[in-house]
């Protein structure tokens, strides 16, 4: 059997210049007009680049933005699936010197190049709250999300891209960041062809080991994929989530089962909508299973627990080919004395579970009280990892614990 092909395609669609033709469009590049790009948007066209975020062509025009808002479909692709914008911003006096048709050249402050070209077609301006309603289902400010979509500037620009390079991200995180072709060889050297995905923004604890090793189980192998990109204030940065996943993976998986890598975009914090993005590209690195677990992609309590397992009963057929694995509730059961989800422990009563959560973990070891972390919340290994680079912050941010860091179940409304 042949791995899943790609979203929306039959091939990978790979907008990333190499040769000649790289050097050639650089050159070009020089004397067009620079468009700046936020982080989020940076990696979104490297996404582009290496296939990632295939059908893609460039950034969304208007008529594919609100449709996608609104539908989670691309007209300009004959409606095919996609569930959350993939937009550039710029500012208005910029945008009115920008001709139609005119190419630019797309500038990024973060690794102070020049990241790729575009043809301009479209010049439009959006509502971002009709944005944020859509995909967040949430206008409120002190979302991750919304409060990235709302610093845009006034115009997106929309049109095909070329892109020259991938940023610092194949040397910062060598051996760990790859692109889809990399990760579909690796698996078809393995002849694997059902394989899980799984997301991870944070150092892989028991509850994420206990994921893996269900999907382990029941698939070929696992493909760890990390996110290298940002995150938010106090999540903690990718090079010692990159050191823990090693370790655990080094020292408590079968090594030809699993398969870690890397990818460059920025967390939306999501939710559902997240997701099912996480879900996309995933079939394009070649995974036909994402799993999805507890508020999976989401911040606060603005999602429900499961929402993100939900919202894939929602799509029509032949929207998504990757599909969910979806996994309840997980925790430490002291009675089971192990790893347990809802479906599978019966001990109910007041202390027979502990829920782990990465923002409890976190919120304790920020405030220094390492004694009061379990022992069972994530392997020693790990543990040692987070202690040192804590230990070595000068700066300490606040890390607040909602109702499912607890167990507590709610809904911010």
């Amino acid at each position: 059997m042949a791995l899943i092909k790609p979203h929306g395609a039959d091939e990978l669609k790979i907008l990333l210049l190499e040769g000649k033709e790289l050097a050639d469009e650089k050159k070009r590049a020089e004397k067009m007009k620079k468009v700046p790009m936020a982080s989020r948007e940076t990696g979104d066209l490297i996404m582009m680049g290496i296939g990632g975020f295939t059908p893609l062509k460039g950034f969304m025009v208007k008529d594919d933005w609100k449709s996608v808002c609104a539908e989670m479909k691309m007209p300009a692709y004959g409606g095919t699936f996609w569930p959350i914008p993939v937009t550039l911003s710029t500012d208005k006096a910029l945008a009115d010197s920008i001709k139609i048709g005119e190419e630019v050249a797309l500038w990024s402050d973060e690794f102070k190049e020049i990241m790729g070209t575009m043809k301009v077609e479209e010049k439009y301006t959006v509502d971002k709250e009709f944005e944020c309603k859509h995909v967040f289902t949430t206008i409120d400010p002190e979302h991750p999300g919304v409060k990235m979509v709302m610093e845009q500037k006034e115009v997106n620009l929309g049109g095909p891209v070329k892109v020259l390079s991938e940023g610092d991200f194949p040397t910062e995180f060598a051996g760990i960041y790859q692109r889809p072709s990399e990760s579909r060889k690796i698996f078809e050297e393995r002849g694997w062809t059902d394989i899980a995905a799984l997301q991870l923004r944070n150092p892989m604890h028991r509850s994420h080991e206990y994921l893996a090793k269900i999907a382990v189980e029941v698939m070929d192998g696992i493909y760890i994929h990390q996110l290298v990109g940002k995150l938010k204030a106090g999540d903690i940065p990718a090079d010692v989530r990159v050191k823990c996943i090693d370790t655990l993976v080094e020292n408590y998986f079968i090594k030809d089962k699993v398969v870690c890598g890397g990818y460059p975009l920025d967390m939306r914090y999501g939710g559902p909508r997240e997701a099912l993005l996480h879900a996309v590209f995933r079939q394009n690195f070649g995974c036909n299973y994402m799993i999805i677990g507890r508020d999976h992609a989401g911040v606060g309590e603005y999602y429900g627990p499961f929402d993100a397992q939900k919202i894939f009963d929602e799509l029509w057929d032949g929207a998504l080919l990757c599909k969910p694995l979806k996994i309840d509730w997980t925790f430490w059961c002291f009675k089971c004395n192990g790893m347990a989800s809802m479906k599978t422990c019966p001990h109910t009563e007041k202390g027979d579970r502990l829920f782990l959560s990465g923002t409890m973990l976190r919120k304790l070891l920020s405030e220094g009280k390492v004694n009061e972390i379990p022992k069972e919340f994530s392997r020693p290994e790990v543990l040692e990892i987070l202690k040192e680079y804590y230990a070595g912050l000068t700066e300490k941010v606040e890390v607040k614990v909602h109702g499912y860091a607890t167990g507590d179940v709610g809904k911010k409304s």
